[in-house]
């Protein structure tokens, strides 16, 4: 079997595991959902970049030595249902790379990202994001009982702040904030995050 080196070599349609995407050598950073390869937006823009930057800084600083750990993407992790977290890699058909995502259980962990869903992640919205793909990942992270999640509008200045539901395993809008708003993580609460900095030009 050739190595994959390049997107051409690869059928849009066809379904993937994560099997074959740990042997694939691309260029392109490239996520699955459902076994679908989603291409990831061409390289982030300053903007961008700079959220990300100034919002995991304040994470950094909160997360530095405690149990709960940071993550940047490039960082796989690998979902699949919430039940069967001991899946072979040839079993798992969802892999994405959020921005930012916070992990407090360790054995999660493996050599290549985590495999299970991470406690909170932060996905920093860009131009090129589709409707299809966030909705797809709400869904997905949704189902994989990601506990909370971000979502970080940096042109529009807004976060979109969702929680699981414990009794209904579906998500609900915890809170909206904008501007210059103080953002305090549902799971987190002595977090307090000033998103003035945050968006700091």
């Amino acid at each position: 079997m050739p190595t994959i080196t390049q997107l051409s070599q690869l059928d849009l349609d066809a379904t993937y595991s994560y099997a074959d995407y740990l042997t694939w050598q691309l260029e392109e950073t490239v996520e699955l959902i459902r076994g679908k390869i989603m291409l990831m937006v061409p390289a982030p823009n300053v903007k961008h970049q700079r959220v990300i930057t100034n919002l995991g800084g304040a994470l950094f600083n909160y997360f530095h030595k405690k149990p709960c750990q940071l993550f940047y993407a490039p960082f796989d992790v690998s979902l699949c249902d919430r039940r069967k977290s001991e899946l072979a890699d040839s079993e798992v058909f969802s892999v994405v790379q959020p921005d930012l995502c916070v992990l407090c259980d360790s054995d999660k962990l493996t050599e290549q990202g985590c495999r299970g869903a991470p406690d909170w992640i932060v996905e920093v919205l860009s131009p090129g994001n589709t409707k299809k793909e966030m909705h797809l990942k709400y869904a997905l992270y949704q189902e994989n009982g990601v506990k909370e999640y971000w979502l970080v509008y940096p042109y529009e200045q807004a976060v979109y702040q969702f929680v699981l539901n414990a009794q209904t395993n579906l998500y609900q809008l915890y809170a909206m904030h904008a501007g210059d708003d103080i953002a305090t993580p549902y799971l987190f609460p002595d977090l307090n995050i000033d998103l003035a900095d945050v968006f700091a030009e």
